[in-house]
């Protein structure tokens, strides 16, 4: 076999000769004398075709042969992949089942026995896999296909520095902040002069280049200007000789040689200022950088070049003063550019309907100038709805279109260990943010991580994605640092490059499923297809990847036909994660011997089976939040693979036997320790020399002796993060033998967080708070009730978070808690939040040299330490933040702060309010009966106090003298019931105003006062009589929602009504002395599209004119007066009206809807509980010709004849909700059979009902959910019953919460 060292091989082949290569292999290969005739001929026929991989990949696009040649290729790169792991696996297990013997001999003897029935299966495979490739081979010629050409240069045309400003949108911010830092003074004297625009392919990083570049301070500024189009190909020549001509184009040498060049430019750019753009640069290497950079270093201070790439390790080479990250285009931006290119800047003229299809287009680009722009030029000849929704529904590729080109580069140019990993990512859904530590695990099982000298593989796959993160295909979480994800476009691409193999199920596309399908996804919240999908499966034999993302509960495993699972035997990826109904995983299981990731996190499993010991692959194993799992296999340490075991939250009582064996073992989540015999003692721990990550041990009393502890070797674990440590809270005295224990379990000096929970000893060990432990971040102890003194925690320099709940023991916070100090370090100089909680006999915090102390501190939180009186810190220069919560007798001086913004003040003593600090801009107070008054200066006018909560102040009376503060915008009031409302304060700052149980004195409530409030919310004002318009003004209130709820004196509104052009929601609840709601709301409340009426008994009509025609949803419920007038509510002329949901006990309603009642534009319909209601009027539903929804509940005198079948005409209807019907027999009355949209029934409570449909179901009908209705449940009992099999074609059904 030659050599293949050096040799370029294809993303696919690059690991399986890797692994062939491998000392182990190619020793087991020759001991069990395999062919190796047959290996050696394998080798040259997949090198034969590797060798024309590339120009394969090329032409594949434009011719199908190649297509279908590359895909048969790849089909057989999978089956020698499959090979090798099948020799790889029975390897190992034969070596494994050795293991009893004790001989060396009898060793070799155990594993040449065990493997010749193997030998002759495999060989055999083999020669058929070495035939297909031979025709491969002999194929290429025929079609067309080079050896050794790697792909074509790119065939774009050149950029150059010309820009049509007029079409460019939303750039102008961007371009300003370069600008900005090319003429900063603070750079100007750096040696590096380079800025980088860096983003991915198509985010119109040229366009903002030429932008600057024409920018008239830009041309002004500079003395000499170039553009150079670097593209794939970084040429110092070629790029050289164009920033020359552009500088000095009459100098013209002999041969123009580089040197000639190099130096004839930096002549020209002695003592100038220059700017020059290299636009589209991919250079990876240093000293290409260096040579083609020398002679700019003569040009004059100031001088700048500026380059645009999409890979920041292209960019961090030049060393640049700025790295630009350029981000999408904001949606309106993207939409502008999108209309300037479809209809050439006018949509004056558009059909309503292309603009909204527009629109769903443009949000398919994802702010992707390139996509807007060429999908625009794309439509701008077309103006048929079909046309635009034929591009809407198109994948990228299908579009004639530059974007897949474009974005291809990106991946034509990835490293070739990385084009797999990229290509996997396209399983993941769009806008899914995956964890990095997930898809490196998903990675890992696939076996797409090359191995690295001195880097586990873990490492490795954290390098890939920062590589990919680098070239702008990945980007990172805003919100979560530890989460990933792709641009939808991207996206698109990582599909393109890995189609008919990797496959993402979402929606009904169960039927793309193929022999090819290797790599599956399933993102659905729909039962309705998941029978098909699974039924799909049976055709991808070689499939290695089943993960359902986003998958709603219990359809998994519950519905996997029962021979499928082994028929998968090369499935490496397996997740059941979320699946509620798995409580138990079949035994067969163990015969799906390349699996290597498995995941049973979130599911009620028990027990997993022995069988899964014989996985003698398995990497991973997540059992995370398996809350019903109590004990694992016997035989775990036979996992030789395992190095991930991730317990979290199990209910598990020990660990078993041996677990120091799993020596790969880098994650173990949770360790048990057990009081019997029969598990692993916390010692086995120190076996585990790799374990990293987080590890909790629970029941730490059960450790036998303080060594068991020291054997854990803890200290020794260097890759430990984080370490929590748990006794059962059943102490009832000091405990010294914890003492000893805890200061045993001293973990590595590399820790990042510590928490302890419910310690025993009296004190802590020293180690806790070494200044040693230079890493820790955030420190956790709970429930530590008979300690009596901190520890030194003010020398753990870089700790940024402490909380310290339940510690009984504690009378006093003296020095002890700083520490000894040091001239070098501040006592908690990294300190940012700080809580103590539930500490009964806390008298006094001693604070010393606080000027030194706390110097970041940004959150204090003292709650519940009722002895507390006084020593809180004073100089706390970074606070922001101050909570004190049920602390009666703490009446110290509040600490002081240029940056305290916000205040809460719970169950306090009122003398904290004399010294109130000042610049808050938000204040909460709650539970202090003696203020009568608030601080003085809180309310001030010119007070930045921006909210302000205040709840169980009975004696407040009066929130300021003068006015409010004219930047409050929110103003809460609870159960404050002596406290005025001020009618002379001016609210017009105010965006938010909720009253509850307070103001009693007020009972007419002037809306005048609050125009400009967004929100109102009056609550339990049990006076209130009246909303007054005391001016008579004709401007409106600006509200949004309006909320008057448990007002019982309430009556009246302004007149002649309510003005609030802008109210959304508008709801009145438990006002039972109101009579009408506002008169002209048709009028005056235009915008109004929801309405609730609840517990309003003496309401009689929607007031005069009614309600206006925006409305869309209507909650009537307990206003029998006002359903006794339903007639003349005149709802059917109300068009936007689609949701009514009335309920009440007017015994008038016998019959509803009556004809005409409701507009046919409803969707959605529910009528409950209305005692004398004996039918559904089947005349008035049949005029609901849009209603999807429809929910009978609680009608006790409701029945269903025969001659009726109340439902057969309403074929729209989707979802359908009976519920306490008792009068119900049988379903056969409904007329189910003609509701051919019927998605969803439930069925609850329905005591008598015992028939199903006569003939069944409607056909579309995907769950049905039966609760309480023990007769028809008996009918259909564990799916043995006599009516099941009018059901059993329904995919998902629930009968009382289980799924069946």
């Amino acid at each position: 076999m030659a050599d293949v060292a050096g040799i370029f091989l294809s993303p696919l082949l690059q690991v399986f000769f890797e692994r062939v290569a491998s000392r182990e292999f190619v020793n087991f290969f020759r001991g069990q004398k395999l062919d190796q005739a047959l290996l050696n001929e394998l080798k040259i026929a997949l090198l034969s075709v590797n060798a024309v991989f590339e120009d394969a990949e090329e032409k594949q696009m434009a011719n199908p042969n190649v297509k279908e040649w590359l895909d048969e290729l790849k089909v057989a790169i999978y089956d020698a992949e499959d090979i090798l792991d099948e020799i790889d696996t029975e390897a190992t297990r034969c070596k494994l089942d050795a293991e009893f013997h004790t001989t060396a001999s009898k060793v070799r003897k155990a594993i040449s026995t065990s493997f010749k029935p193997f030998v002759k299966e495999i060989e055999p495979k083999i020669k058929q896999l070495l035939e297909r490739l031979e025709s491969l081979v002999r194929r290429k010629d025929i079609i067309g296909l080079k050896d050794g050409i790697q792909g074509k240069s790119s065939q774009r045309l050149p950029t150059t520095s010309l820009v049509e400003e007029s079409g460019i949108c939303g750039r102008e911010d961007d371009k300003e902040k370069i600008i900005n830092s090319m003429f900063s003074e603070d750079v100007s004297g750096n040696k590096s002069f380079v800025i980088a625009i860096v983003g991915m392919g198509g985010v119109g990083k040229t366009t903002l280049a030429q932008l600057i570049y024409n920018d008239k301070r830009v041309k002004e500024y500079f003395d000499l200007k170039a553009w150079a189009c670097v593209s794939e190909n970084f040429d110092i020549f070629t790029v050289t000789k164009a920033i020359l001509e552009r500088v000095c184009s009459s100098d013209k040498g002999d041969g123009e040689t580089l040197d000639w060049l190099q130096s004839t430019l930096k002549e020209s750019l002695k003592g100038q200022k220059f700017l020059f753009v290299l636009d589209d640069v991919w250079n990876y290497d240093y000293i290409n950088w260096e040579v083609l950079s020398n002679p700019f270093r003569v040009g004059a201070q100031g001088s700048r070049v500026l380059v645009t790439t999409r890979e920041e390790g292209a960019a961090s080479i030049m060393r640049p003063i700025l790295t630009y990250n350029l981000k999408p285009l904001p949606e309106k931006e993207c939409w502008s550019l999108f209309v300037s290119h479809a209809f050439h800047g006018s949509i004056f003229d558009m059909h309503p309907e292309l603009e909204a299809i527009g629109r769903q287009i443009v949000e398919k680009c994802k702010g992707l100038p390139l996509a807007a722009k060429t999908i625009g030029a794309l439509l701008s000849s077309k103006v048929g709805v079909d046309d635009w929704n034929r591009i809407l529904k198109s994948e990228l590729w299908d579009m004639p279109t530059e974007i897949i080109p474009a974005l291809r580069l990106s991946y034509k140019y990835l490293p070739s260990y990385l084009k797999r990993c990229f290509a996997y990512c396209s399983i993941f859904p769009k806008g899914h943010f995956f964890l990095k530590d997930e898809l490196v695990s998903l990675w890992m099982a696939e076996g797409f991580l090359k191995n690295s000298e001195g880097k586990i593989m873990e490492q490795v796959g954290d390098d890939y994605i920062s590589d990919l993160v680098s070239r702008s295909l990945l980007q990172q979480s805003s919100v979560n640092n530890y989460r990933f994800g792709m641009h939808d476009l991207v996206n698109d691409l990582a599909r393109f490059v890995s189609r008919q193999f990797i496959l993402r199920l979402e929606g009904s596309n169960s039927l793309q499923v193929t022999n090819k399908t290797r790599h599956l996804s399933i993102v659905t919240k729909s039962f309705e297809n998941m029978p098909k999908t699974l039924e799909a499966l049976y055709e991808a034999k070689g499939l290695r990847t089943f993960l359902p993302i986003d998958v709603w509960n219990g359809i998994l495993l519950t519905k996997f036909p029962h021979d499928l699972l082994p028929k998968l035997r090369f499935l490496r990826v397996l997740s059941f994660k979320n699946d509620i109904n798995l409580t138990e995983l079949p035994d067969s299981i163990g015969n799906i011997r390349h699996l290597r990731y498995l995941d049973l996190s979130d599911t009620p499993i028990r027990k997993l089976p022995d069988s899964i010991c014989q996985l003698c692959n398995l990497q991973i194993l997540r059992l995370m939040w398996c809350s019903d799992l109590t004990v694992l296999p016997k035989d775990m340490h036979k996992l030789v693979s395992l190095r991930h075991l991730v317990l979290y939250r199990t209910a598990i009582t020990e660990m078993p036997l041996h677990l120091g064996r799993l020596k790969c073992l880098q994650t173990l989540g949770e360790f048990v320790v057990s009081t019997k015999n029969s598990g692993s003692s916390i010692g086995e721990l120190g076996k585990l020399e790799d374990i990293g990550g987080e590890l909790s041990i629970r029941k730490l009393q059960n450790v036998k002796s303080p060594m068991d502890a020291l054997d854990a070797s803890l200290k020794d674990k260097k890759r430990l993060k984080g370490l929590e440590l748990l006794w059962d809270d059943t102490t009832s005295s000091i405990s010294e033998s914890q003492l000893i224990v805890l200061e045993n379990l001293q973990p590595h000096t590399n820790l990042n967080n510590l928490f302890i929970y419910n310690y025993g000893g009296k004190s802590f060990p020293d180690w806790i708070a070494h200044h040693s432990f230079s890493k820790m971040k955030y420190l956790f102890l709970y429930n530590c009730k008979y300690c009596h003194i901190l520890p030194a925690f003010g020398q753990l320099h870089s700790l940024q978070w402490l909380y310290i709940t339940g510690f009984h023991g504690i009378a006093r916070v003296g020095k002890e808690f700083y520490g000894s100090g040091s001239s070098m370090f501040k006592p908690f100089e990294a300190l940012k939040f700080l809580r103590f909680k539930d500490m009964p006999d806390w008298e006094n915090w001693f604070c010393f040299d606080e000027c030194e102390a706390f110097p970041r501190l940004e959150e204090l939180e003292i709650v519940k330490c009722p002895k507390l009186t006084g020593g809180l810190p004073i100089h706390l220069p970074s606070l922001a933040k101050l909570a004190i919560a049920e602390c009666s007798q703490l009446k110290s001086s509040l600490p002081r702060s240029p940056t305290l913004r916000e205040l809460k003040l719970t169950n306090f003593n009122e003398v904290l309010l004399n010294e109130f600090p000042s610049g808050l801009q938000i204040v909460v107070l709650e539970g202090c009966a003696a203020i009568r008054s608030l601080p003085e200066g809180m309310m001030d006018f010119s007070s930045p106090l921006q909210r302000l909560e205040i709840d169980g102040c009975p004696s407040l009376k009066f929130l300021s003298d003068d006015d409010l503060p004219s930047s409050l915008e929110t103003l809460k009031i609870s159960n404050c019931k002596k406290l005025e409302f001020a009618a002379h304060f001016n609210y017009s700052s105010l965006k938010e105003l909720y009253l509850e149980n307070s103001c009693d004195s007020l009972r007419c409530f002037p809306v005048n006062l609050i125009a400009e409030i967004d929100f109102l919310t009056i609550k339990g004002c049990g006076n209130l009589e009246c909303l007054t318009d005391s001016e008579q003004h004709e401007s409106d209130l600006a509200a949004w929602i309006i909320r008057i709820e448990n007002c019982p004196n309430f009556v009246l509104f302004p007149n002649p009504g309510l003005r609030a052009q802008k109210l959304k929601r508008f709801e009145i609840h438990d006002c039972g002395s109101l009579r009408s709601l506002p008169d002209k709301m048709h009028l005056l409340l235009p915008s109004l599209e929801s309405l609730s009426i609840c517990k309003c008994p003496m309401l009689q009509s929607f007031g005069e004119g009614g309600l206006p025609t925006n409305i869309k949803s209507i909650f009537i419920e307990d206003c029998d007066i006002l359903v006794a007038r339903r007639t003349t509510w005149g709802l059917q002329k109300l068009p936007s009206l689609r949701k009514l949901s009335i309920s009440g006990k007017c015994e008038d309603v016998e019959s509803f809807p009556q004809p005409s009642l409701l507009p046919m534009t409803m969707t959605s319909l529910t009528i409950s509980g209305f005692s004398n209601m004996k039918s559904l009027d089947k005349k008035g539903l049949q005029q609901l010709t849009f209603l999807e929804k429809l929910y009978i509940l609680n009608l006790p005198s409701l029945k269903f004849t025969p001659e009726e079948r109340t439902f057969d005409s309403i074929s729209t209807l989707i979802h359908l909700s009976i519920s306490g019907i008792p009068t119900m027999t049988s379903l056969d009355y409904l007329g189910l059979q003609r509701l051919t949209s019927l998605k969803h029934m439930e069925i609850y409570d329905c005591p008598n009902l015992k028939v199903v449909p006569k003939n069944g179901f409607p056909a579309s009908i995907s769950t049905l959910k039966i609760h309480k209705c023990p007769l028809l449940e008996k009918q259909l009992q564990n799916k043995k019953g006599k009516e099941w099999h009018k059901v059993a074609h329904i995919p998902h059904i629930e009968i009382n919460d289980q799924l069946i």
